[in-house]
């Protein structure tokens, strides 16, 4: 596990979820050559991990106070990021522990600039619900153009985020991406009837598409934290479901990373 309690002030923080994506359908498609970009970026591959939920709200409520998804094997595992609370048993001396209870309050209380781009409808601010997690971050940005029925949603996305990375040339910076691609209507990227794996697959294979110019401008900056996750995986019939908000292996399993990205600029470390 990283120290991440000595990057953080040195470091940006990226969160990235590729929302609704399933585990086997990331590990197919970077095995058969259909996302490039990740393949570079992790060498090793996606990591089997297990989401705290089954649908976007509840996982970003976890995500976003520090449980991201835990390792699908047993042991206890040390988390990245953790409100503190007695009688936690998954932190560690390279957790970094913060009183507030949502993570982008602690970094934005250590001086980082927190910038959510939102991709699914509970980002999207057009109702109270909408509104719940984009009022977590000092910056929260929505259009048409970023979601699910968008099928540029992911170059939109990232050109969002490269304008809001340039406004802070001298800042650390909290990023976090909700992805909304791989969230049905997944059809419109391969033009198929019906969602399936092979159309989650290809609105993927947009989104690695999207990245080179984000990673480039993350690595400009110096360092970064860059985690990747699936908030919940979905079914396409199996075993008679469709969807996700059940409790079925392939919504709960998910694709993980984390990398951490040296860069040649090196920012001052933020102040309160």
């Amino acid at each position: 596990m990283a120290d991440v309690r000595e990057l953080i002030g040195t470091a940006d923080v990226v969160l990235i979820t590729l929302d609704s994506l399933r585990f086997d359908v990331a590990v197919k498609a970077l095995e058969g050559g259909r996302t490039p970009t990740l393949a570079r970026l992790l060498p090793h591959g996606w990591e089997e991990r297990h989401s705290p939920a089954t649908f976007t709200f509840a996982a970003h409520q976890a995500f976003l106070s520090g449980f991201l998804p835990t390792p699908a094997r047993p042991g206890r595992h040390p988390r990245l990021f953790a409100a503190r609370f007695e009688g936690s048993r998954t932190t560690s001396p390279g957790t970094f522990v913060f009183d507030e209870a949502y993570l982008p309050h602690a970094l934005a209380a250590r001086g980082y600039a927190t910038i959510c781009v939102g991709g699914v409808g509970f980002f999207n601010g057009r109702t109270p619900l909408g509104s719940v997690l984009p009022a977590l971050f000092q910056e929260a940005h929505w259009s048409p153009r970023t979601g699910v029925t968008s099928r540029t949603s992911a170059e939109a996305q990232v050109g969002k985020a490269l304008e809001r990375l340039s406004a802070h040339p001298d800042r650390r910076v909290f990023l976090f991406i909700n992805f909304a691609a791989t969230h049905h209507p997944t059809r419109i990227y391969d033009g198929s009837q019906h969602e399936s794996p092979q159309s989650q697959q290809a609105a993927l294979k947009s989104i690695d598409a999207a990245l080179p110019p984000l990673l480039d401008a993350l690595s400009a900056r110096g360092t970064a934290l860059v985690i990747l996750t699936a908030d919940h995986g979905s079914t396409h019939g199996e075993d008679g479901y469709f969807g996700h908000r059940v409790a079925h292996p392939l919504v709960w399993t998910v694709p993980y990373a984390q990398i951490l990205l040296h860069g040649a600029a090196s920012l001052p470390t933020p102040h309160p």
